[in-house]
């Protein structure tokens, strides 16, 4: 599976989990390792689906190209947000500071961006064969048995 990539782009996706899953280690972990349960419950999803975004992605070190999904969901959220929320609230003119320095850590994922094998993704999750979604293989009547 990684033969199709040079190994300087798969240290190149490592350098990018490291970066994620590293970054999240240190800003949301001490977040949740110190909170109590008076933590507003948005705010303790956020952060429980943050730290296993952070371990997920320090998977990707070792396996760069199986967890190239979370990279991706790094991307899209951050892309949603921006999109749905950030956007809006600029365009109104109602971008707080705490929002302006959200858009600006969600930015910095545009880094990501060419770091992401896109051929690879393009071939393995969109034009590649998908898992079967049954148990058990069904012959089709319209292929000779053995085909």
């Amino acid at each position: 599976m990684s033969h199709d990539l040079p190994l300087y782009r798969l240290y190149l996706l490592r350098a990018a989990y490291l970066l994620v899953g590293g970054g999240l280690l240190l800003t949301i972990w001490p977040l949740i390792l110190t909170a109590g349960p008076e933590v507003p419950r948005m705010t303790g999803v956020a952060w429980s689906m943050l730290g296993g975004i952070g371990l997920l992605s320090l998977l990707g070190l070792r396996y760069p190209l199986q967890m190239l999904p979370v990279l991706l969901l790094e991307i899209i959220w951050k892309a949603i947000w921006l999109g749905a929320y950030a956007l809006p609230l600029w365009l109104s003119d109602k971008l707080t500071e705490a929002h302006a320095q959200t858009v600006f850590e969600s930015a910095f994922t545009l880094i990501l961006l060419p770091l992401i094998p896109w051929g690879h993704v393009w071939r393995h999750y969109v034009t590649g064969k998908g898992d079967r979604w049954t148990g058990r293989t069904i012959p089709s009547p319209f292929r000779k048995s053995g085909t």
